[in-house]
């Protein structure tokens, strides 16, 4: 069970949201460029080396100028997914992450 914490109103929280390893959907929007998704995936796979990139659902915006990815990840820590979100998120293409 997850250690407890309390907040200033004397509520009970769980001490982590998350228990790892687990497996952690991520979407990434970006730019439709040639290239946008193999730096995407190498970015995860920098992070999560056994990620499979046969796996990234892919989807065109309907005007066709963004792409969305989806991913899961299997998250080792929470510093590794603080990690990959940053480095994703640095990402000159990518317009946000979910």
């Amino acid at each position: 069970m997850a250690e407890e914490i309390k907040n200033e109103n004397t509520e009970e929280l769980p001490a982590a949201l998350l228990q790892f390893p687990c497996e952690f959907p991520m979407k990434i929007v970006g730019e439709r460029t040639d290239e946008f998704a193999q730096e995407i995936v190498s970015i995860i796979q920098k992070h999560c080396p056994s990620f499979d990139a046969a796996e990234v659902e892919m989807k065109a915006s309907a005007k066709g100028n963004y792409l969305s990815l989806g991913v899961l990840i299997n998250a080792t820590s929470q510093d590794m997914l603080d990690n990959l979100y940053k480095e994703i998120t640095a990402h000159n293409k990518v317009r946000f992450v979910l």
